[in-house]
């Protein structure tokens, strides 16, 4: 059964969407940041991103065919099926996001998205070249083994990422609380964003923060704590090629430095920031060393 592609119906939304944010950002600057050269570059992006994905999408659509094969049920098309598509696709879009961050591998393919010091409707826009290649598509076969045809995981994967677009920008502070429960907003997306301590490695959901709640990643954003943007490493370039790949770089001159098996396997599937002497510093130890300075810090004014 053949589907339209949202990404492609939503296209001129996407655009019409920027330009209102860019007009709001000269009257209220505090509301929409702009970069000239920084949204250029997530333009490229996205566009690079599009242009491969129509190399990767043949194969992939290919590997999912395969599989539907040995499918446990045949769910076929029926009103239920889109019901079922829309929690099942977002949870695995959680665990594709959640791996992505934890493990090297995935983070170099994802790292780009997240590589812009400002937050816009633009940064949406800054998507992988690589995650193809790195084969970040694998989750989504779980939904192929359980008998959700490939147009259909295509279709709704389509439709979550057109839902993300708007969360990225800071001109929408907290929405309804019950809204805010439920559902990713640009609130909980900020956050996820964020390079501070307190926000790191958190709110990976794709269209419902439920699965966060769920899995103890949810992390509000605090008034108090304005959000900073970028990478914890930032790249001082807005060349699509080094954002693109300046991480797959750093992956395998860490390989060929690896003296041990150990040092070997955690520089490709360990997270982030590992290092064999300690020397660089993963999210975790970022985030037990904020907290620890906190604590010396309120026992020295308690003093």
């Amino acid at each position: 059964m053949p589907l339209p592609d949202p990404v492609t119906f939503a296209i001129p939304a996407f655009v019409l969407l920027i330009i209102m944010e860019v007009i709001l950002g000269r009257f209220f600057p505090r509301k929409s940041n702009y970069e000239t050269r920084d949204s250029a570059a997530s333009l490229a992006m996205g566009l690079g991103n599009f242009a491969i994905g129509l190399i990767n999408l043949g194969i992939v659509a290919s590997v999912s065919h395969w599989v539907y094969q040995y499918r446990f049920f045949d769910i076929g098309y029926h009103w239920y099926a889109f019901v079922l598509i829309f929690f099942a696709e977002d949870f695995c879009y959680y665990w594709f996001h959640r791996l992505s961050h934890e493990h090297r591998i995935w983070w170099a393919a994802h790292i780009n998205h997240h590589s812009s010091q400002y937050y816009n409707l633009s940064t949406a826009l800054r998507q992988t070249w690589t995650g193809g290649l790195a084969g970040t598509w694998v989750p989504w076969l779980l939904l192929s083994i359980l008998g959700f045809p490939t147009a259909l995981i295509a279709f709704q994967q389509g439709i979550n990422l057109v839902y993300q677009f708007w969360i990225h920008t800071e001109c929408i502070q907290k929405m309804w609380r019950p809204f805010e429960y439920i559902f990713n907003t640009p609130s909980h997306h900020r956050v996820h964003h964020a390079i501070n301590p307190q926000y790191l490695d958190a709110n990976y959901a794709g269209t419902l923060i439920i699965w966060d709640r769920m899995f103890g990643t949810f992390v509000p954003e605090d008034d108090a704590e304005p959000c900073r943007y970028g990478i914890v490493k930032q790249i001082a370039s807005f060349n699509p090629i080094v954002i693109a790949l300046h991480e797959w770089a750093g992956l395998f001159k860490d390989i060929l430095s690896a003296r041990s098996l150990k040092s070997f396997w955690m520089y490709i599937f360990g997270p982030p920031g590992w290092s064999p002497d300690g020397s660089r510093l993963t999210s975790k130890q970022i985030k037990e060393k904020d907290a620890a300075i906190k604590i010396k810090r309120a026992g020295a004014r308690a003093t």
